[in-house]
C-alpha cells in the first residue's frame, strides 16, 4: 500500500526577515502620507498666495474688475427692474438712457395718480410727451444701497405722484441694472444727463431735486455744476445730509458695492483707491442759489440731527432764512434714516414747499 502522507495545519509558516522587513518599510510609508499630503498642499497654497495673486493683481486688473463690478449680485434677487408694474407702480415706465458711451442707466417715470387710467399700456413716447404738460417734476436721487425698487424709495415715488406730480427715480451707474462702475463723478454726470434729458422735454415745468442720503451729495454737485453754466435749479429737498467734511464716516459710500463678494477686498485693492470720495456738501451749499428744504429725523442713526443743523445755518446764511428751510421729525417716531415718508405730514410739507417755488 501507498503510504499517506498527513496534511500540513493551515498556520503560514514563520514569516522570514525579509519579509518583515518589507511589512516595517511599507508601515513607515503609511504613516509618513499625512505629512507629505499636508506639505503638498501647503506648497501649493502658499504659491497660489504670494505668486498668483500677486501677478493676478498686477497683470489682469480688467479681469479683477469685469469680476467684482460686471456680476455684481443686487436686493431683491431675480427682480425684474424693467417691470416697474410688478412693484405695484401701475403708472410707471421704465426706460434706459446714455449718459456716457458704454454707460446704460435704468429709470422709472411715474406720471401723476391722476393719469393713472390714461397712462395704462402707453408707450415711451407718451410718458416723455407727458412731462410737457406744466405739472412739477421731480428728479430723486437715492441713496447708496439697494436700488430704485427699495419701499422707501416707492414710497416717496407715490407721496410725489398722488399730489400731481411726475417722478424720476434714476439707479446710478452700478446701481440695479444700470452698467458701469460707481464713483462721485460718474454719479454726477449721471445726474446732470437726466435732468438735462428732463428740462428738454418739461418745457417751462418746474424741476425738483429731490437727494436722500448719498443722494444729497450728488444733488449739490450737480447743482454747483448747473451754477457754472449760468443755470439755477427751481428747488432741492436734502434727506438725511451729511457733512463729509466735519463728520466721521467709517465707511465709503460704494464699500457695500465692493464687500458683497465676501472677502475680496483682503485680497485686491479696492478699485475706487485713486478716485476718493469728497463730496463737498458744506462747500457747495455756500455756492447754491436755489431754494432747498431740509428733512431729517432727530432718531436718525446713521446721521446726527447736529449735521443737517449746522448746514442748514451755512446755506441760510448765504440765500437768507426765506429760501432755506428745515424741517425736523421727532425722534419718537422711529423714522431713522429711511423712514420719513411714512409721516402723514409730509405730503403737506412737500406741497407747501412746491407752491413756494411756484410763486
Amino acid at each position: 500500500m501507498k503510504r499517506r502522507i498527513p496534511k500540513q495545519g493551515l498556520a503560514s509558516p514563520p514569516p522570514s526577515s525579509s519579509s518583515s522587513v518589507q511589512r516595517r518599510v511599507h508601515s513607515q510609508r503609511k504613516d509618513s502620507r499625512p505629512f507629505s499630503w499636508w506639505l503638498k498642499w501647503g506648497l501649493l497654497a502658499l504659491f497660489v498666495v504670494f505668486i498668483v495673486l500677486p501677478y493676478t493683481v498686477k497683470v489682469l486688473p480688467n479681469l479683477i474688475q469685469h469680476y467684482v463690478y460686471a456680476h455684481r449680485l443686487r436686493v431683491p434677487f431675480f427682480a425684474d427692474l424693467s417691470r416697474p408694474d410688478e412693484f405695484s407702480l401701475n403708472h410707471t415706465i421704465n426706460m434706459y438712457l446714455t449718459p456716457e458711451e458704454g454707460i446704460s442707466l435704468g429709470v422709472w417715470h411715474t406720471v401723476p395718480a391722476s393719469q393713472w387710467k390714461e397712462a395704462q399700456g402707453k408707450d415711451l413716447a407718451w410718458y416723455q410727451d407727458s412731462l410737457g404738460a406744466g405739472g412739477p417734476v421731480f428728479i430723486y436721487l437715492h441713496g447708496n444701497l439697494g436700488t430704485r425698487s427699495a419701499p422707501h424709495r416707492m414710497g416717496v415715488a407715490k407721496i410725489l405722484s398722488g399730489l400731481g406730480y411726475h417722478v424720476l427715480v434714476p439707479d446710478y451707474r452700478g446701481f440695479g441694472d444700470s452698467t458701469g462702475e460707481p464713483t462721485e463723478d460718474g454719479l454726477t454726470t449721471d445726474a446732470l444727463y437726466l435732468y438735462n434729458w428732463v428740462k428738454a422735454r418739461s418745457r417751462n415745468s418746474l424741476i425738483v431735486i429731490w437727494g436722500h442720503s448719498l443722494g444729497t451729495g450728488v444733488a449739490t454737485n450737480m447743482a454747483v455744476e448747473l451754477v457754472k453754466q449760468g443755470v439755477v435749479l427751481d428747488g432741492v429737498i436734502l434727506e438725511g445730509i451729511f457733512n463729509a467734511a466735519r463728520q466721521n464716516i467709517p465707511f465709503h459710500p460704494f464699500i457695500w458695492y465692493y464687500w458683497k463678494y465676501p472677502g475680496i477686498g483682503y485680497l485686491f485693492k479696492e478699485p475706487w483707491a485713486e478716485n476718493k470720495v469728497v463730496f463737498p456738501t458744506e462747500e457747495n451749499l455756500k455756492q447754491m442759489r436755489s431754494p432747498v428744504l431740509f428733512l431729517h429725523s432727530e432718531d436718525d442713526h446713521l446721521v446726527p440731527i447736529s449735521i443737517p443743523q449746522q448746514l442748514h445755518e451755512v446755506a441760510a446764511s448765504v440765500q437768507g432764512a426765506e429760501r432755506v428751510k428745515m424741517v425736523t421729525f421727532e425722534g419718537s417716531l422711529g423714522y431713522l434714516h429711511n423712514g420719513l415718508y411714512r409721516d402723514p405730514r409730509l405730503p403737506g410739507i412737500i406741497k407747501e414747499f412746491v407752491q413756494s417755488l411756484e410763486g
